[in-house]
């Protein structure tokens, strides 16, 4: 939530607590000035009636509005307005001047009304001197009052006021006395002035109990307020829901806001912002007491691959079961996800190396319960890479790299385990980072060359294309292989650039063949293949270097076809229909299918040299290759055999009917030499056609031949070129030789 929404919320909770405090405080004020009108004004009206009804029992008859007010009760008229309309004769005089029948009179008539002993106190006063009156005097007066009128809340200066008041008054005076909170009193005071020829001569004072009449009040002044206060609380209400609807959508938002801001919506967990709080927190509190903190960083393995083959909407749900796994494994400890499938545990207590590899195991052990989404059962498969902050030099970004490289070593490890930082991954990571700084000069100063490893027919002996392989020839450290290098370069996204320019630079090279029948293959990395992309770099390659599409090769290997399977499909058509062969590489290692032989154009098929390796050694090998090709041969497709570096591996393969091989037997990678097309009787076993390999290598490979040699002399037959069957051409008309030992005698024969 921002500021300003925090302060225009603080600034409506503060409107609304104001609007609430002034409609209690307007009824509050509203009922009491009610009820104390309804008091006084029934106590006047009272009054008016006992005075007229005084004024009756004289003899005296009243005007029709007189008597209205006080046998009927009509209409309410003011006090001064019934003494007006009293006739101001003779008749009348007697009984005003009369002061004791007058409030005899008065004080009967009040307790017939309010009640017999409403009579609290009476009193009748003379005053000495008609003609001179002060407050001085008034108060002489009260101080010859009763008692029985000085109770609370009456007071003599109350009374004082009450004598002075009469000095000029006409009429009674009723007096009422209010509480601390607005209530009336249930005491009143009625004067009345006596007067003799125009003077006022004394007083008559009543002290009444007015309870009767405050009760009455009061239930009506409940019966408006109680009406008020519904009215006030439905509108006060619909203001509320009218703020409430007009402010909803705004509350849920910052609502949601202020959650987003702190968790991951799809797991509900602390996101990347509270974790590194909390770590820089829990770092500072480690460094003052002297303890130790870890960190466990968790990486969801081929999450990638279960998004593009079950869909996004699996991958959240599997997202979900891996988060609540982990709350189980490490609930006491925080738990955060940190991006789409990386997590990050924090543990302050318990964090000794043995505890937390324990903690570590377990999770990996709940990993291998069955996850069931929508009837499909996927594998969980977690890397995990532990670091551990044992002294206060420690930071977070520090704790954090660490226990990343321990997460990228535990990834490279086989996947689904978890591996301790230790200072070395440092050194490693270094090294990365001069490889990855290397690449970028290279890529700018090019210094990457192609060597071209050679393919051949076991049909015809023929030399058939050529694999183009990519070497780093460093200004200081010489050549580098690929393996040291593509892996950073993958890393790093660095393989597409690197990509690109094997594919320009392959078409130009085979383009500027003598021979231009020769394919040339081109390997594309899964990271370096964009679907509605690659297909355009192979046409804008073709255009460039002019060379025919049929010439050329793309290699893929099969952990490409599950990542966007229709996308893929159709770029990958899109390169096939423009005459550019499409080869899967690897075939066996990697998310093997029967389903992408039929629903991708492959038009030929490489096993993997693993395979290869163990052929005519391992019955089970011996089958699957078998298989292989007899499936390739089905679907009608080439097969090729990669890392062919035995005789024995050529006979089996030929026996099975593989199309192609390449391997060190024929060729090492090397600068394609101009006018190779066939492969002699006695170069096909040991080809040197291509650059020479090193003389450790040479040395290495003489010294298995010699010993092979020795084995096998006995069976050593020579064949010289015309029994090989040579045509002028340089076809090979004979069958290769079955075994190398007839190779070298026949390299001797030659010589």
């Amino acid at each position: 939530m921002t500021q300003l929404s925090r302060r225009r919320n603080l600034a409506m909770v503060v409107a609304l607590l104001l609007l609430t405090t002034l409609l209690a405080a307007g009824l509050f004020a509203s009922n009491r000035l009610l009820a104390r009108w309804l008091v006084v004004h029934s106590l006047e009206s009272a009054l008016t009636g006992w005075s007229q009804v005084s004024v009756g029992l004289g003899g005296t008859t009243g005007t029709d509005d007189a008597l209205s007010v006080s046998g009927l009760g009509l209409r309410l008229t003011t006090l001064s307005e019934t003494y007006a309309q009293i006739p101001q004769d003779a008749a009348a005089s007697p009984l005003l001047e009369n002061g004791t029948a007058y409030l005899d009179r008065i004080a009967n008539a009040a307790t017939a009304e309010i009640g017999s002993d409403s009579l609290r106190a009476r009193a009748q006063i003379l005053f000495p001197d008609m003609m001179a009156w002060s407050s001085a005097r008034a108060a002489e007066m009260t101080a010859q009052l009763p008692e029985a009128f000085l109770v609370p809340p009456v007071t003599q200066q109350q009374l004082t006021e009450t004598f002075l008041q009469l000095h000029e008054a006409r009429t009674p005076r009723l007096t009422v006395f209010r509480t601390w909170w607005g209530g009336v009193e249930p005491l009143a005071i009625i004067a009345t002035p006596l007067r003799r020829a125009g003077h006022l001569y004394g007083s008559g004072l009543l002290l009444l109990d007015v309870s009767p009449v405050i009760a009455s009040a009061n239930r009506l002044v409940l019966t408006v307020s109680a009406i008020m206060a519904t009215l006030s609380a439905l509108s006060f209400c619909s203001a509320i829901f009218v703020l409430w609807v007009r402010f909803r959508d705004v509350v849920r938002t910052n609502q949601n806001i202020e959650f987003l801001a702190h968790h991951d919506p799809l797991t509900g967990l602390p996101n990347r912002a509270v974790f590194s709080a909390k770590l820089n927190e829990a770092l500072r509190l480690a460094h003052a007491k002297a303890s130790n903190i870890a960190v466990v960083l968790i990486d969801v393995d081929k999450f990638k691959a279960i998004n593009d083959t079950y869909g996004h909407g699996t991958g959240d749900v599997f997202l979900q079961i891996i988060a609540d796994r982990l709350r189980s494994v490490f609930g006491q400890h925080l738990v955060a996800r940190l991006s789409g499938d990386e997590f990050a545990v924090m543990v302050t207590s318990h964090s000794d190396v043995a505890r937390m590899t324990k903690m570590a195991g377990d999770m990996i052990a709940a990993t291998k319960a069955p996850c069931v989404i929508d009837g499909i059962e996927i594998q969980i498969s977690l890397s995990m890479g532990l670091a551990r902050a044992n002294d206060g030099s420690w930071r977070a970004s520090r704790l954090l790299h660490c226990a990343d490289l321990a997460l990228y070593r535990a990834k490279h490890s086989g996947r689904s385990t978890f591996i301790w930082y230790n200072p070395e991954m440092d050194a490693e990571a270094q090294r990365r980072k001069e490889i990855e700084a290397g690449l970028i000069k290279a890529l700018k100063f090019d210094q990457f060359e192609l060597v071209y490893q050679p393919q051949f027919s076991l049909h015809d002996n023929r030399l058939k294309a050529y694999e183009a392989l990519i070497r780093w020839e460093h200004p200081t450290k010489g050549t580098i292989a690929p393996d040291v290098f593509i892996s950073v370069a993958e890393d790093t996204g660095l393989i597409e650039d690197i990509g690109d320019w094997v594919l320009r630079r392959a078409c130009k090279e085979a383009a500027a063949w003598d021979d231009k029948s020769l394919r040339v293959a081109v390997n594309f990395s899964a990271a370096q293949f964009r679907a509605g992309e690659t297909q355009k770099k192979v046409a804008k390659a073709i255009a460039e270097s002019s060379i025919d599409p049929r010439r050329l090769e793309i290699e893929i290997t099969e952990s490409l076809l599950i990542a966007d399977t229709e996308a893929v499909v159709e770029t990958l058509e899109a390169i096939h229909a423009l005459g550019v062969t499409i080869a899967m590489d690897d075939f066996g290692t990697g998310y093997s299918s029967l389903s992408y032989l039929s629903r991708f154009p492959f038009d030929k098929i490489k096993i993997d040299r693993s395979f290869i390796r163990n052929l005519g050694r391992d019955i089970g090998t011996d089958a699957i290759v078998t298989s292989i090709i007899g499936l390739g041969r089905s679907l009608n497709v080439e097969i090729t055999a990669e890392g062919v570096e035995n005789q024995d591996q050529v006979t089996l393969l030929r026996a099975a009917g593989c199309d192609l091989v390449q391997g060190f037997l024929f060729g090492r990678p090397g600068a394609v030499r101009q006018g190779q097309s066939t492969m002699s009787a006695a170069e096909a076993p040991l080809s040197r056609a291509f650059s020479t390999p090193s003389d450790s290598e040479t040395v290495a490979e003489d010294a298995d031949v010699r010993e092979w040699t020795l084995e096998i002399s006995a069976k050593t037959t020579v064949v010289d070129a015309d029994d090989a069957g040579i045509a002028s051409d340089g076809t090979i008309l004979a069958p290769l030789p079955e075994t190398v030992d007839e190779a070298l005698a026949k390299t001797s024969a030659l010589q």
